[in-house]
């Protein structure tokens, strides 16, 4: 069985910040981090693989330093790690980020596909689906559990806002999941050892057969416009006393905003 697990590197939220000329994302010295939940997918794949001897793939689109990413991924135990760089790449939106990995995908072989519910830097929760789309493969979004593998029959339990749905899937699939799907492993000694000289295989838009026009900026229907940060709010009153002392404060306090309102 071939396992293959999606993974992005962001920047760390903590340190988000930006550009107030350009209103963009300022990625200079700013950590970098695999996308918190792309490591529950990869622990799903490793669970598999010591089960039933699966190979893990790990795979991702990005600048040369995202191979930093893929080499944490290996010392955790993947098996192989593809990175998706080329300069046409860049500027991609969810549907041209979605068709290259799936072209890679195709070109690699996969039995199960394991993304993350969604990338903290973007939120879009897109790319896993849009992925599955462009394979023609069926897709199962949230995935909390995995009851059953077999070589071409997958179950698992998918979150609902209440409760959980059972979902019986043929293989090929593709799977998003979440974070209460299993707690991702500690890379081992050994694991880091092995990361560090592993061979990243990289591979060009040619080398995975895209077409010019659907990859990058300029294979992206949609375009980031603007980005700003909210405004920080100021005249914050903290109020004091006894439950009713508060609540009577409060009321005077609406009271008052309302006639300036007005």
């Amino acid at each position: 069985m071939k396992i293959i697990v999606c993974i992005k590197q962001v920047p760390d939220t903590a340190e988000i910040k930006i550009n107030p000329r350009t209103n963009t994302l300022m990625r200079e010295g700013v950590q970098s981090i695999i996308n918190p939940f792309d490591f529950h997918a990869l622990e799903a794949g490793l669970q598999i693989k010591e089960k039933l001897g699966a190979k893990v793939t790990v795979l991702t689109m990005g600048p040369p330093q995202a191979e930093t990413a893929l080499r944490e991924a290996v010392s955790m135990g993947a098996d192989e790690a593809v990175l998706l760089t080329d300069r046409a790449f860049a500027g991609a939106d969810t549907w041209a980020t979605s068709y290259t990995l799936a072209k890679a995908i195709r070109k690699l072989g996969a039995d199960i596909v394991f993304c993350g519910k969604q990338a903290i830097d973007g939120d879009t929760a897109q790319v896993g689906p849009e992925t599955a789309e462009f394979l023609n493969i069926p897709h199962i979004a949230y995935v909390r559990k995995i009851e059953e593998v077999k070589d071409n029959y997958i179950r698992v339990q998918r979150l609902m806002d209440e409760g959980y749905d059972v979902i019986e899937s043929s293989i090929p699939v593709l799977l998003t999941v979440v974070k209460e799907l299993n707690q991702p492993r500690m890379p081992s000694l050994k694991g880091k050892m092995t990361a560090k000289k592993a061979e990243i295989k990289k591979m060009s838009a040619a080398e995975i057969e895209a077409e010019e026009d659907c990859v990058g900026l300029k294979g992206s229907p949609t375009q980031v416009k603007n980005i700003f940060a909210p405004e920080k709010k100021t005249g914050r009153k903290m109020l004091e006393g006894t439950a009713e002392e508060q609540v009577n404060a409060l009321i005077q306090e609406l009271s008052l905003t309302r006639r300036e309102e007005n």
